[in-house]
């Protein structure tokens, strides 16, 4: 019985290593559309569960803004998207900041938003970096010279960035009458890699670094 048990399982491998090209293209994108509903449904579920704690907690999506469960469905959408290495394509900043009328706490949350996306993307750019230094067997003094230009990059990050994709903005009124908005904003991580490549560079510039010449190498990207 085991004997036969195999048999059919090598034929069936047999089978398969034999499919047509058409039939293998459908096989794939029938596994991508089956991703794609897992991930929906996950974003889905994490959308629902932040929307019903954020409406107990008094938020409220801002003027013209979709519901807050939709805002929170796209940004969930985007968290949990990757490539192939299982990297991801997007980085997040979010903020929250309170003022006397809407327009300044957005504008205000925004801009800070901004700055946390810059950390976020610094701290990324500074793993790779130094991964890749590791890589190349550079010696210590030059992993601490980039490592003390991306350190530095954040605020050149955060004015290099340039159209960012707005995911969440919802506001509530304080005990004293003032409006808090809290926002989430994503950026491509190719774009977040060139923008912090740029704000590197002028930095090393700036203090004159014999590293510079090598940049192509560290920054292979």
């Amino acid at each position: 019985m085991r004997k036969t048990v195999h048999t059919i399982a090598t034929l069936a491998l047999v089978s398969l290593s034999f499919q047509c090209p058409a039939q293998s293209q459908r096989n794939m994108k029938e596994q991508i559309e089956a991703s794609r509903k897992a991930l929906k449904a996950k974003s889905d579920k994490a959308a629902v569960k932040e929307a019903k704690r954020m409406a107990k907690e008094g938020w409220k999506p801002t003027p013209g803004a979709l519901p807050l469960e939709k805002q929170l469905d796209k940004s969930y959408n985007l968290e949990y998207q990757s490539d192939e290495y299982g990297f991801p394509l997007f980085v997040f900043g979010r903020a929250t900041s309170t003022g006397g009328n809407f327009d300044a706490a957005k504008m205000q949350a925004l801009e800070l938003a901004k700055l946390d996306l810059a950390g976020n993307i610094q701290t990324e750019v500074e793993a790779l970096i130094v991964n890749n230094i590791g890589n190349k067997q550079m010696n210590q003094g030059d992993v601490a010279s980039v490592t003390k230009s991306v350190a530095g990059s954040k605020n050149r990050i955060s004015q290099s960035i340039g159209r960012f994709i707005p995911l969440v903005e919802a506001y509530r009124e304080t005990y004293d009458g003032n409006k808090e908005v809290t926002v989430r904003i994503a950026y491509n991580m190719t774009m977040a890699k060139m923008a912090a490549k740029d704000a590197i560079i002028k930095d090393m510039e700036e203090h004159g670094d014999s590293l510079i010449s090598q940049l192509d190498q560290i920054l292979d990207w």
